[in-house]
C-alpha cells in the first residue's frame, strides 16, 4: 500500500462525493465546502491510500501542532474488510511519531462503528473515553467513543491500559 499527498482538489471532490460516509457527521459532503477546505490547506496533511495502483481511501492529519493530532480516514466501500483502514493507521500513527513532535494521537469514532473499533485496537490505540449522545448523525445521536496510542507504547509496541476502577 502507498500513500501519496492529496495535489489536487477536483479528485479530491470526486472521492469524497461518490459515495456516502455512514459513520461520518456529514454523510454527503458538500462540494463547496470542500473546495473551501481544500483552499484554505484543511488537506495540506491528507493523504491518498493506494493499494495496486488503485485509490482506496483518504487519510486526513488535523491539529498536527497542538500535541494531540487527530485524523480523519475514510475507505471506499468496495476496498472495506481488506485491511486498509488497518494499514492506514499504523502508517499514520507512524508518520506522525517520525514526523512530529508529539506524544499521543487521539481518534474518535461511533460506538457503533465496530469495523474502525477494531481497527483501532489493532494498530494499538486504546479507549479512554465513552461520549454518551455525543455524535449526531442523520437518524439520530449516537455515542462517541474516544481512543488514543502513546508515542511510548507505540516505540515499545505495548499498549498502556486505562485504570477504569481509578473512583
Amino acid at each position: 500500500m502507498e500513500f501519496r499527498p492529496v495535489a489536487d482538489v477536483a479528485t479530491l471532490l470526486n472521492f469524497l462525493t461518490a459515495e456516502e460516509w455512514p459513520f461520518h457527521v456529514v454523510t454527503k459532503p458538500d462540494p463547496a465546502r470542500i473546495r473551501n477546505q481544500y483552499a484554505q490547506g484543511d488537506y495540506a496533511t491528507a493523504f491518498w491510500i493506494v493499494d495496486g495502483g488503485v485509490t482506496v481511501g483518504l487519510v486526513r492529519l488535523m491539529d498536527l501542532d497542538n500535541g494531540t493530532p487527530l485524523f480523519d480516514l475514510r475507505v471506499a466501500t468496495a476496498a472495506r474488510g481488506r485491511g486498509v483502514g488497518e494499514a492506514a493507521v499504523r502508517w499514520l500513527t507512524s508518520h506522525v511519531f517520525t514526523g512530529y513532535d508529539t506524544n499521543r494521537i487521539e481518534a474518535t469514532t461511533r460506538q457503533d462503528n465496530h469495523a474502525m473499533r477494531r481497527v483501532l485496537a489493532k494498530a494499538g490505540y486504546v479507549k479512554e473515553a465513552h461520549y454518551r449522545d455525543a455524535w449526531p448523525g442523520q437518524e439520530g445521536v449516537h455515542d462517541a467513543i474516544g481512543y488514543a496510542i502513546l508515542r511510548r507504547d507505540w516505540k515499545a509496541g505495548t499498549t498502556t491500559e486505562v485504570n477504569w476502577a481509578d473512583a
